[in-house]
């Protein structure tokens, strides 16, 4: 994903100058709708007409069949629709910005671990949220930076070189300091954390030559990242949850107990089993669009 336009060809520059032209258009016109109506309306686009024509039904059916074999048809097709629902909100969400940021600063904080996210701050430790596509997980930073706490988070460059300086500039408009995933990324965030920083990171995606972990039951290859830099520069570990209220537009912070350090496997299992307990108790604002399940050759 060259992050300069040039070195893409002039064919896939035009295309991707068009596609992020449209991008910004459609969100646009969804930045003109007042914000709780606008959050209500992405969330009812995205389940109504993205995840059909995008086949994400298909695959929510696909991961909830081979986790959940036992579950119902009709909370499976509740789910079908919920989803796709959630997964719309949190991405107007992201790009309303300070709106966004404002109500985030109001979610209720609770939960084991808060003490000890507060006595991390006051002995000067550095703190690594884990947490998960999940509600809508960037809701930490709002809340967080209402407390006065600078967390840093780790972005993916996109593909599309034009949209992603679009994207790059929201998730600044919700704060500083990102990270990118890159050699330079790595070295900004490392010297984060070694001055006693806060970092968040969602755990609970597929990555190619990750280790061979369970989740749901089932083979997930997950990185051990988190825990080794949780190790290396001893980070208070926390598994933290966003779970958004029946209002649709609030949110609840759930801080779990810290996980201890110790084997970095061990503690990543651990993480995708307290991740697994969330899921299972909110199933419909888990991001099970991910193909969090593909078969690694080899």
């Amino acid at each position: 994903m060259p992050a300069n336009p040039s070195k893409h060809s002039r064919l896939d520059r035009l295309g991707y100058r068009l596609s992020s032209i449209a991008l910004r258009a459609v969100l646009g016109l969804f930045l003109l709708i007042p914000y709780r109506a606008r959050i209500a309306a992405a969330g009812w686009v995205c389940s109504r007409w993205v995840a059909p024509l995008a086949r994400y039904r298909t695959r929510i059916r696909t991961n909830l069949r081979l986790t959940n074999p036992d579950l119902p048809e009709a909370e499976i097709e509740r789910l079908v629709r919920a989803v796709p629902d959630n997964a719309g909100r949190t991405v107007i969400e992201v790009f309303s910005s300070q709106r966004f940021m404002d109500q985030a600063a109001q979610a209720d904080l609770t939960g084991p671990g808060v003490e000890a996210l507060h006595a991390a701050r006051a002995a000067g430790r550095a703190v690594i949220l884990n947490t998960a596509h999940f509600g809508n997980f960037y809701a930490i930073r709002g809340r967080m930076q209402a407390d006065g706490y600078e967390m840093g988070s780790l972005y993916r460059r996109m593909a599309n070189p034009y949209f992603n300086d679009y994207y790059v500039e929201q998730i600044l408009g919700m704060g500083p300091p990102i990270f990118e995933q890159s050699k330079r990324g790595m070295r900004d965030l490392v010297k984060h954390l070694r001055g006693g920083g806060m970092l968040g990171i969602l755990n609970d995606v597929h990555v190619f030559g990750g280790e061979q972990l369970t989740f749901f039951g089932q083979t997930a290859y997950t990185s051990l990242s988190t825990a080794e830099l949780a190790v290396k520069f001893d980070c208070l570990l926390l598994p933290v949850f966003v779970i958004r209220q029946p209002d649709g537009i609030s949110f609840r912070i759930e801080v779990l107990d810290p996980v201890d350090h110790g084997d970095p496997v061990e503690m990543t299992q651990r993480l995708n089993d307290i991740t697994e307990t969330m899921v299972r108790a909110h199933m419909d604002q888990w991001f099970w669009i991910h193909r969090r399940w593909r078969v690694t050759p080899g």
